[in-house]
């Protein structure tokens, strides 16, 4: 097995880990992350679950202005995309970074169709957010790739070497700069004279529907964990390949839940960014905080391993903020077949009994959503505003630890046989 893990497995996961498409995306969306957090704590204070509170901010004239911040944060995830993933990408084809994201930027805006009235016209905000994350995505790599093809060919206005470096890469820009932005222009002229859907629906559609139909039913949505788990059992952080690629899904289904509530209507989608980071990976992909647990726990017995002992409060503290590394590598989890089963399962388990108890309306949807280090039980409470999921959240983490207690057991009796054999 361990062959076919190494000649087969490893390799191929190495190229998906390294792909420069995937890494820009996933850097890129990275930075988008503190808008969404910054957003979510305007809600958190707009709708404190506290008798009276929201009417009392309406009645002071503060409400308002909390609203205002959310859609001045998290309603901009979109736009500030196609900046950030074009810059990442640019970075990563070596291509000077900041001139080709403010291209893409204003490549997202070109495609973005206006509302018109008969004297203004203005953007349409509906697309600024999580819903024009996959068009921000598919902008950005494209108008990396026509800025590389005139650089790498040189086709470009160059400047004597007495003009100052911020002036000079302006015009070297400046050629790409108009292929990029006329190309943009000419998809938007195509689609709106033969009366087509717009760019964001058009790849909405194609990229959105599928991705979006694997990642908001429960079935697909196991699949997709899954296989995080089984990335990382081979050394492959899941996270960077698999939940980058349903990021703007999930952060979509989370806005529309953040607008919905601000309405006054029902939330619909279960499957959210911060359903998945509080409930399914508690501690971590592998929802691992459950295994540090059960290591901390068994370290406390006289007749416990060495190794048991030193692991415990190198991988519990961490885990309690989401970090798992210390346990993936130092236990280890990887390739370790003893954690395999339950390094798979438990995440599983955790994301059938949270949408289970979401759908009955046992523990509200989540409606906001909090930084990945935040520690369970706290952010069960913020990304929801009911005590209900932070209960839920202990009864996942209890189920998790005794789950994995059962087979870190052989775990901790080969570490003994190890032991006895070195005395």
């Amino acid at each position: 097995m361990n062959k076919f893990i190494n000649e087969k497995l490893i390799p191929v996961a190495m190229k998906f880990s390294a792909n420069k498409i995937l890494i820009a995306i996933r850097d890129g969306l990275s930075y988008t992350m503190i808008l969404a957090i910054v957003g979510s704590i305007f809600m958190l204070i707009a709708s404190l679950p506290i008798p009276g509170w929201p009417e009392w901010l309406d009645k002071i004239g503060v409400s308002q202005y909390l609203w205002q911040g959310v859609d001045g944060t998290f309603n901009l995830l979109g736009l500030l995309a196609s900046f950030t993933v074009a810059y990442s990408y640019a970075k990563q084809c070596k291509q000077e970074g900041i001139g080709v994201g403010i291209l893409s930027f204003c490549s997202f805006l070109i495609v973005t169709p206006l509302i018109k009235t008969k004297t203004s016209s203005g953007i349409d905000m509906a697309y600024m957010g999580a819903k024009g994350m996959f068009t921000a995505v598919v902008i950005a790599l494209v108008s990396v790739r026509i800025y590389k093809f005139f650089i790498d060919r040189d086709i470009k206005i160059k400047m004597p070497a007495s003009v100052p470096p911020a002036v000079s890469s302006s015009f070297v820009a400046l050629i790409p700069g108009v292929v990029i932005c006329t190309f943009w222009l000419l998809v938007y002229a195509l689609l709106d004279t033969f009366k087509l859907p717009n760019l964001h629906n058009v790849i909405g559609t194609i990229l959105g529907g599928p991705i979006g139909f694997l990642g908001g039913s429960v079935f697909g949505t196991a699949i997709i964990v899954a296989l995080n788990s089984l990335f990382w059992f081979i050394g492959i952080n899941g996270g960077n390949i698999i939940n980058q690629i349903m990021q703007p899904i999930w952060l979509g289904n989370l806005q529309a839940n953040m607008e919905a509530y601000k309405q006054g209507k029902a939330l619909k989608y279960i499957f959210t960014q911060p359903f998945m980071d509080n409930y399914v990976y508690i501690g971590g992909g592998g929802a691992t905080l459950g295994l540090v647990i059960a290591i901390a726990l068994i370290a406390r017995k006289k007749k416990s391993s060495q190794r048991t002992k030193a692991l415990a409060p190198l991988t519990l503290v961490p885990g309690l903020f989401n970090i798992n590394e210390p346990a993936m590598f130092g236990i280890p989890i990887v390739l370790n077949v003893l954690l395999l089963i339950p390094f798979v399962a438990v995440p599983v388990l955790n994301l059938a009994i949270a949408y289970f108890a979401t759908y009955t309306g046992i523990v509200p949807y989540t409606r906001a959503t909090a930084t990945w280090t935040m520690p369970p039980v706290i952010s069960g409470f913020l990304t929801t505003g009911s005590i209900r999921a932070s209960i839920l959240q202990i009864i996942l983490i209890a189920m998790d630890i005794l789950i994995y207690m059962m087979f870190y057991l052989a775990v901790e009796k080969q570490f003994l046989n190890d032991e006895s054999k070195e005395v």
